[in-house]
């Protein structure tokens, strides 16, 4: 579904004085119905990597220096602006870390979930029922009751749902979760994992997990692709390269999981280990 083949991406200088490199020849795959998570400290690629497949980023300043995006045979890096809205939203979905600030603060939930429907699924006749299935798929409790709320009277996990459910509505092929329970507590966290792996079983859809946190990928993404200064430095099944991780910023990146029992007085940093990366 998914072919990202040396994909190389930076960014221009307001100044003019060159292009600073941010994807350095990432390569990636993702078939229909599998779930990949893309792993990695800030500043490393990964949204970068993200919004890089539906052309989210402007340009300037960002500039594709080479490299293809083949989603469904289509190369997105050669798409017209008409071709990429009926994919934006419609074949691939995005969930964001902020909730918060990925809502329209002066619009209902209703609102916001209808105008993706009416966009990407015309044939919908009630378009309210098909919210409320929605917002009750994703754990919203009384979900007809909050079809008029607003987002600031609702929690940041509840948020979180209803951007789940803005993004599922439309169906898509594929969903891109960019550090989706960063700003959520662990409870929160866990219950929002649990609900996409439940419906990326559901509706065959194709995942692709955007974070920093090796802890919460395991039976969440099949695949892992580890990157490091805008490049994949590991990549393999999750399982395989959480038993035995090669790369030494892997290494690290698992270290970094607390663990029960473990009585360090504190856990290694990326830092700490600067030595042995390039």
């Amino acid at each position: 579904m998914l072919k990202i083949e040396n994909l190389r991406l930076g960014f221009a200088s307001s100044s003019g004085s060159g292009i600073t490199p941010a994807l350095k020849g990432v390569s990636l795959e993702l078939a229909k119905g599998e779930s990949l998570a893309i792993v990695g400290e800030s500043g490393s690629g990964k949204s970068v990597t993200a919004l890089a497949i539906t052309r989210l980023l402007p340009t300037p300043p960002a500039v594709y220096q080479g490299g293809r995006i083949l989603f469904e045979g289509h190369d997105m890096l050669t798409a017209s602006e008409s071709q990429l809205r009926k994919i934006r939203g419609g074949k691939i979905a995005y969930v964001f870390q902020e909730p918060s600030t990925s809502l329209n603060p002066v619009y209902t939930i209703r609102s916001q979930i209808a105008e993706m429907i009416q966009l990407h699924r015309p044939d919908v006749s009630d378009v309210d029922a098909e919210i409320v299935r929605w917002l009750d798929a994703v754990g919203i409790v009384d979900p007809k009751g909050r079809l008029h709320s607003y987002p600031h009277q609702l929690s940041g996990g509840m948020q979180q749902r209803v951007m789940i459910a803005m993004a599922l509505s439309a169906r898509p092929d594929l969903l891109i979760a960019d550090e989706p329970t960063t700003a959520l507590d662990v409870t929160i966290q866990k219950q929002i994992l649990d609900k996409l792996r439940e419906l990326q079983r559901e509706l065959g859809m194709a995942v692709l997990l955007i974070t920093h946190n090796f802890a919460i990928i395991r039976g969440l993404a099949r695949h892992v692709a580890v990157m490091y200064r805008g490049e994949v430095v590991e990549y393999g099944e999750t399982e395989q390269i959480l038993r035995s991780p090669i790369h030494p910023y892997t290494k690290a990146l698992i270290a970094c999981i607390p663990r029960l029992g473990d009585h360090r007085k504190r856990l290694p940093t990326i830092e700490d280990l600067q030595t042995t990366l390039p």
